[in-house]
C-alpha cells in the first residue's frame, strides 16, 4: 500500500507498490483520507471484495465521496442499502454507482431521470450481463460451452469466480439495483433465479471443479443450443422487472425481439413507462470489460469533481 502527502505518479505508481513495504490495512488508509482533509475527496472501489464495500457507511459519514463498479452494496440487505442512501443525503456525500448495471452504459442514471421527472417505470426488460451475451453469442456448433466460458474469462468479461455470471446471481444483483432505483423495496432471495446450469456446476467450490463440471455437461448445453436453433432463435440471458416482482432467466429469443441481434458483450435496457408505452426508451452498447468499466468510474468522478 502507498500512503503519501503527494500525488502519485501515473508513470510509476506499480513500481512505488512494488517497493513499499506497507502493508494493506483498510483502517490506515481510511485515517490517512481523513488526515488529508482534502475537498471534494472521493473514495474508488473496484474491487469485488464485501469488506471493503462495508466501508463505505463512514467515508461518506466524514463527508467523502463513494464511487464504485462494486455490486455487494447496492444488492445488500435493503436496509443497508437504504442506509448508505440515508447517509449520503445527510452528509451531502455522493455515492455513486453507476457502473454497477451496465458497465459505462447510462442506465443507473436514465433510470434516475425517468424517476425523478415524475414518470412511473411499468416494466424492464434488459440483457445485463455482458459476459453471458458474449457467451451465447459466440455458442454455436463445433464449439463446446466450455471453450467459449474459458474464452469469456480469459478477455476479462467475467468475474474472478466465472460461476457468479453463469449462475444469474450478477444478472440478479444487477436488476435488483434497477428495481430498488425505481422505487421498489424488494431484497436479494424474492428475485426468481431460473439457473440454467447443471446441478454439480451450480455446487461447484472452485473454478477448477466449474470448469470440469462445464466439460462433463456437453450434451446438456448442446441440447439448449439445439432446441432454440429449431425454432429459429437465439438463447439469451434476460432480467425482467414487471408488476413489482424481478427474474432473471435463458429465454429463446425470436427474429422480431431487440435483443436478437445484439452482439459481442453489449447490453441492452427497454424502458416501459408511463411516457414511453408502446415504444421503449432503449440503453444500448457495450456492457463488460475493463475499458468500458473505467470510463464509466471515471465518468462518476468527473460528476463528483464538479459539484
Amino acid at each position: 500500500m502507498i500512503l503519501g502527502n503527494s500525488p502519485i505518479k501515473l508513470s510509476n505508481w506499480e513500481e512505488k507498490l512494488d517497493q513499499s513495504d506497507k502493508i494493506a490495512n483498510k483502517d490506515d488508509f481510511f485515517n490517512h483520507a481523513i488526515s488529508l482533509n482534502l475537498r471534494n475527496s472521493i473514495f474508488v472501489d473496484n474491487t469485488a471484495n464485501e469488506l471493503i464495500a462495508k466501508e463505505y457507511s463512514r467515508y461518506l459519514e466524514n463527508s467523502i465521496g463513494v464511487v464504485t463498479c462494486n455490486k455487494i452494496a447496492a444488492s445488500d440487505l435493503l436496509s443497508n442499502y437504504l442506509k448508505l442512501k440515508n447517509i449520503s443525503r445527510k452528509y451531502g456525500s455522493s455515492f455513486l454507482y453507476e457502473t454497477n448495471v451496465g458497465a459505462g452504459l447510462p442506465v443507473i442514471d436514465t433510470l434516475n431521470n425517468l424517476v425523478a421527472s415524475g414518470d412511473q417505470i411499468i416494466e424492464i426488460q434488459a440483457v445485463l450481463s455482458g459476459s453471458l451475451n458474449f457467451i451465447f453469442n459466440n455458442f454455436k456448433k463445433g464449439i463446446s460451452f466450455y471453450e467459449v466460458t474459458k474464452t469469456a474469462q480469459i478477455n476479462g468479461f467475467t468475474e474472478p469466480d466465472p460461476k457468479i455470471d453463469l449462475s444469474g446471481v450478477d444478472v440478479a444483483r444487477k436488476i435488483l439495483i434497477l428495481a430498488r432505483e425505481s422505487g421498489l423495496n424488494i431484497e436479494f432471495d424474492e428475485i426468481e433465479n431460473n439457473s440454467f446450469l447443471p446441478d454439480d456446476s451450480i455446487h461447484a467450490t472452485d473454478n477448477e471443479s466449474f470448469f470440469n463440471s462445464l466439460k462433463k455437461n456437453d450434451s446438456h448445453f448442446n441440447n439448449l443450443l439445439e432446441s432454440a436453433e429449431k425454432k429459429n432463435s437465439k438463447l439469451k440471458y434476460v432480467a425482467t422487472l414487471k408488476n413489482g416482482k424481478a427474474s432473471v432467466g435463458l429465454k429463446e429469443i425470436p427474429k422480431n425481439h431487440d435483443f436478437y441481434n445484439l452482439k459481442g458483450s453489449d447490453n441492452i435496457v427497454l424502458f416501459y413507462t408511463n411516457r414511453y408505452k408502446n415504444q421503449p426508451l432503449i440503453v444500448k452498447g457495450a456492457g463488460a470489460g475493463g475499458e468500458v468499466t473505467a470510463s464509466g468510474i471515471f465518468a462518476d468522478i468527473i460528476r463528483i469533481g464538479k459539484k
